[in-house]
């Protein structure tokens, strides 16, 4: 196990977020390209806990500031005040969203305020997992074993689709009352799975790919053979009403990128993990030296 990723996602929990209303603008990380852009200002917002959104988050900043816009980036802790943020305009991008499954109740409330602007990413899902030594493989197999994880399945943020898709759906669905699902946030999860691992002690926790955690942890899917779990899905990016027609450059920029397994995992990797907090900028650029084509479809 890597300790250096535990450290990482630990100071990235612990971001202070604040609701949009309260939020000032302006929130430009450092070594950003926040100043100087003529284009106007794209406000990016994002859950720094969720790094998928914070990877491409940063990268969108690179890209959107060589357009020349400048960029702000807003950060949160929760899933529903961004759909919100986005819908009424005080976020113009959502870079890392799960609207097709995860976050649908989300577009049922917001969506007819939001644009999507593209997906990146398509095979995204949803998991239990528990560490490759734990000899269960299913996740119908928890609720016999319950007594094993301390009647205990340690989840993440409350207002997260994953933790209303585990609650709401696949533990009832498998009958799992013998156990509880344990929400805080993204970085108490890995810390208590950090502690389990080290331990060699069962224990079973709510994952998603892509997600760095499922490299850096020897970890193993519970199989789901009814699905409850969910499909897998497609990460998008997610603009204001009206984004595209009042940025049109920038949306046929957003639209236009796609990212494989290797692209993505390289990513998340250098952002969170090699260069960590503060470095992001010297991040993007290691991976864009390393995908000199990454954006070529868009600057032929």
């Amino acid at each position: 196990m890597k300790t250096r990723h535990l450290t990482a996602t630990l100071a990235l929990g612990s971001v202070a977020a604040l609701a949009l209303a309260g939020c000032a603008s302006g929130n430009q990380a450092e070594g950003g390209s926040g100043d100087g852009g003529d284009k106007g200002t794209i406000t990016l917002g994002f859950l720094p806990s969720w790094t998928d959104g914070l990877s491409t988050a940063y990268l969108l900043e690179d890209q959107l500031g060589k357009l020349g816009y400048t960029v702000e980036m807003q950060t949160l802790t929760e899933a529903g005040p961004l759909y919100a943020g986005l819908a009424q305009g005080d976020v113009d991008i959502y870079p890392s969203a799960w609207p097709e499954l995860t976050h649908a109740d989300y577009m049922k409330t917001y969506g007819d305020s939001i644009e999507d602007l593209g997906a990146y990413y398509d095979d995204a899902k949803l998991t239990i997992a528990v560490p490759s030594y734990v000899d269960i493989d299913s996740i119908d197999q928890l609720q016999a074993n319950a007594a094993r994880f301390d009647g205990k399945i340690y989840g993440i943020e409350p207002g997260a689709g994953l933790t209303k898709q585990t609650q709401e759906v696949a533990m009832p669905g498998y009958g799992l009352d013998g156990l509880e699902l344990v929400t805080s946030s993204t970085a108490a999860m890995l810390t208590e799975l950090d502690n389990a691992i080290a331990a060699q002690k069962d224990i079973a926790v709510t994952l998603w790919r892509p997600f760095w955690a499922n490299d850096a942890y020897d970890v193993k899917d519970l199989e789901d053979p009814q699905g409850l779990m969910g499909d897998p899905e497609a990460l998008h990016f997610l603009g204001t009403s009206g984004f595209a027609s009042t940025y049109p450059d920038a949306a046929e920029l957003i639209a236009g990128i796609q990212l494989d397994d290797a692209q993505y995992g390289s990513l998340e990797d250098l952002v969170v993990n090699e260069y960590g907090e503060g470095k992001e900028a010297d991040a993007i650029d290691a991976w864009l030296e390393q995908n000199p084509d990454a954006f070529s479809t868009q600057r032929d």
